[in-house]
């Protein structure tokens, strides 16, 4: 680390990758590790909202037709697969980050590229691909918070985490991967991210970290 990429964690927003209902274990787009890293974003999100820093919850919301869907998945999707779907139980965000029981998504508003907030500086966006600043007001919004570190956790590091976090690093961000809380994390990619600068950190030193800011 130096001091052009050293995390600033009292202007850091949190960041949850895609971890809704469907990815979970024994639903119908189970992402395996999904499911174990929910008590460790649980507890990110908690001191994050104690703190009353800023929070992002990005997601994927799949037209029941196709129309908006990944190239590699848009066949499943206009078969009939359940993934994701507009308006389904499956693709709201795990009981377990919310910050009320009773929140759902607005998926007219997200799809139109809306933010809606659902608590203090935390806000849900839709992403239509794997990064989270493709075709999505993330930048523009974190720069009005005067945001300068990105904390990333969430589902599934090879595709979506993994993406978002080169396109933070492309816009100079500093960049906390927090390693207990994304599924499908592996070493090599840890070394990888480790080469451009982000920090890979467990919850509890973050945590013992933001303490201490």
């Amino acid at each position: 680390m130096s001091r052009y990429t050293d995390p600033d964690l009292l202007n850091a927003a949190l960041v949850t990758i895609d971890t809704q209902r469907d990815t979970l274990d024994g639903q119908p787009f189970e992402i395996p590790g999904t499911s174990a890293i929910l008590p460790n974003m649980a507890a990110l999100l908690r001191a994050w909202r104690e703190a009353r820093l800023p929070i992002v919850h990005v997601v994927r919301i799949y037209l029941r037709d196709g129309s908006n869907v990944d190239p590699c998945r848009r066949e499943q999707i206009e078969k009939g697969a359940p993934l994701l779907i507009e308006g389904s139980p499956g693709c709201e965000i795990a009981q377990a980050l919310l910050p009320a029981p009773e929140v759902r998504l607005d998926p007219d508003l997200l799809l139109a590229g809306g933010i809606q907030t659902i608590g203090h500086h935390e806000v849900v966006l839709y992403k239509p691909r794997w990064g989270a600043f493709y075709g999505t007001p993330l930048e523009g919004h974190l720069r009005a918070l005067g945001v300068h570190t990105l904390v990333f956790t969430g589902c599934n590091f090879p595709n979506c985490p993994r993406t978002s976090i080169y396109e933070a690093s492309e816009r100079d961000f500093r960049i906390v991967l927090v390693e207990d809380a994304v599924s499908g994390l592996y070493e090599r990619g840890k070394d990888e991210l480790c080469a451009i600068g982000v920090a890979v950190v467990s919850t509890r030193s973050l945590l013992a970290d933001l303490r201490g800011a």
